[in-house]
């Protein structure tokens, strides 16, 4: 099993910004990629933005330009800096890992941390 520990959200305004972590622990193979989605109240659960191992990033359309997900293989974690936050970005975040076992991949997801953008 891998288990996720997300860190770093909190209470910001408008226009500010955040920095999100996430360690990997445990039985892990080899971790392919993570990536970060949030969901907001009502809403459904949403693509923020993933990373290879190779440093390959792919991000959501409504936080291209904002976000940057960056990535420590050698620490397992990887990282979201969140910049020019918006109300709309009001959410809790999760982390997802998909770790390479032989087989197949398994997909582990963390707790999530919330993120509240708000004057």
């Amino acid at each position: 099993q891998v288990q996720l520990v997300e860190s770093g959200g909190g209470l910001v305004q408008p226009g500010g910004s955040l920095r999100l972590s996430c360690a990997a622990s445990g039985s892990i193979f080899t971790i392919l990629a993570m990536g970060w989605y949030r969901q907001a109240p009502g809403k459904e659960r949403e693509l923020v933005a993933t990373i290879t191992s190779g440093g390959t990033t792919n991000y959501g359309e409504s936080v291209k330009g904002r976000f940057t997900i960056s990535r420590d293989n050698a620490k397992n974690t990887v990282y979201l800096q969140m910049n020019s936050l918006k109300s709309e970005d009001t959410a809790v975040y999760y982390c997802k890992c998909n770790d390479y076992r032989g087989p197949g991949v398994k997909e582990y997801w963390g707790q999530g941390t919330q993120v509240t953008v708000s004057s």
